[in-house]
Order: C-alpha cells, then sequence, then structure tokens
C-alpha cells in the first residue's frame, strides 16, 4: 500500500517507478487515486494526462508483481480519472470512474467523461474489481459487487478531509462504514488506498484500509503522513 502525496506534475510517474524498483518479494502495489497527475488538475489535464502506451515502465516492472496506479488517462478526444491494472508485463484492467463528483469542492464532471460499466476480471487473486474513490458511494454499486462477488476490491481515493465534529473527521468513519459494507455483501476482501498531502487547500487524510472477509479490518495507515506498508493477508 503506497499511501503518498503525488505532486500536480507528470514527473509522479517517476517517484512511482522508483518506489516499485525497491521491491520484489510482494505480489501486489497499490497507489492511490490520480497518483501519477495529482487531484487538482483542472485546466491541465489537456496536457499532463497519459496515454497508455507512455506507461510501458510500468508494465514492464508488472513482470515482478502487479501494480494498480491512478491516472488522469486521454482516450481519443476523452479524459478519464482511470485505476490501472497492470500485471505480467501489460495493462490487464483499466476502470474509468463511473460516478464523478461536482459539488462543493470537486467538479471533475467539468473536465473528465464517466466510465460506463463495472466490470470484473481474473488475476493470480482470482476476481478483481477495481473501483475510484465516489464510486463506492452509490447504491447502484454495492448491487454490481454483490453481483459479482469477487474475491477482491481495490478501492483506489484522493479523500479530502471533511466534516469535522467532536474532534473527530466524519468523512474517516463514512469511508470505514462504507469499506465494511462492501466485503460484507460482496463477501469479498477490499484494499482502499488513499493519498495524504495538500493541493490548493483541499487536504487528504490518508488513512488506507485493508478489509478482510466479512469486514474485519487488518490494517489501518495513519493520518495524514506517507507511508510504504506491506501487509499479509491469504485471498
Amino acid at each position: 500500500m503506497v499511501q503518498f502525496k503525488p505532486k500536480l506534475s507528470r514527473e509522479n510517474l517517476k517517484r512511482h517507478i522508483e518506489i516499485l524498483q525497491n521491491f520484489s518479494d510482494v505480489d501486489l502495489i497499490i497507489f492511490p487515486e490520480l497518483s501519477l497527475n495529482g487531484y487538482y488538475l483542472q485546466d491541465s489535464v489537456f496536457e499532463d494526462a497519459w496515454r497508455v502506451y507512455e506507461l510501458e515502465e510500468l508494465a514492464e516492472l508488472s513482470k515482478r508483481f502487479d501494480i494498480v496506479v491512478g491516472g488522469a488517462v486521454k482516450e481519443g478526444k476523452k479524459f478519464y480519472n482511470s485505476s490501472l491494472y497492470f500485471s505480467k508485463g501489460e495493462l490487464l484492467h483499466n476502470h474509468r470512474k463511473l460516478h464523478l463528483p461536482n459539488y462543493g469542492l470537486f467538479e471533475e464532471a467539468r473536465f473528465f467523461s464517466h466510465g460506463e460499466s463495472i466490470e470484473s476480471f481474473k488475476s493470480e487473486f482470482g476476481t478483481v474489481v477495481s473501483l475510484v474513490c465516489e464510486d463506492l458511494w452509490r447504491g447502484s454499486t454495492f448491487g454490481e459487487i454483490e453481483r459479482i462477488s469477487p474475491d477482491l476490491i481495490t478501492v483506489i481515493s484522493s479523500s479530502p478531509a471533511r466534516g469535522f465534529e467532536g474532534g473527530k473527521i466524519e468523512v474517516i468513519d463514512k469511508w470505514h462504514s462504507l469499506l465494511k459494507t462492501a466485503s460484507i455483501v460482496a463477501d469479498s476482501k477490499v484494499i482502499f488506498v488513499n493519498r495524504v498531502g495538500f493541493e490548493d487547500g483541499l487536504g487528504f487524510w490518508g488513512g488506507s484500509m485493508v478489509i478482510e472477509r466479512g469486514g474485519k479490518e487488518i490494517k489501518r495507515l495513519p493520518l495524514y503522513e506517507e507511508k510504504i506498508e506491506v501487509v499479509e493477508f491469504h485471498i
């Protein structure tokens, strides 16, 4: 689980590669939502979005272990907020974020096109479903993951801290409830990786989690700090 602070820059790819080159005896490495770009892209998405062929170095590293990254991806004339799953030297799956928040401090729908569906795929870990942040905040998603009943759900996120009451950040408890419910409904293990750092006044809280089947949390990373953690569990 790579809980880190991306920059608003394509230079993030270099840091991904540096981190990945330090690992060998792992099976799966997961970065947060838009880890290749930073979150608050706005108009710079037109220059900084990636074509999949530009990520060949990540594909090559995935011959050693599976890799999940988040990025702004250009396909034709459209731009997607994507979760990219690399395995065995190729892009195995591209999940395009379905639900683009466009309220309050969010304006993703201004710059990204939305995906069309949640699709499962086969990996070394069985049946997998990839989701991006707001995707998990929709009732229709729970219906889909219940139907698919995957072995593993990966959720990458750039969730900012919001809703402060009684010294607690309300959104953290909400996320925990959503992840736990997803695990129970889908009878699945869930890995949630959230970013940290600040961008244009937004503070991202981290707190990445691993949830076992049945909703039991087995790992949570610290708030507000970069942390790379190896978690061992069985699919």
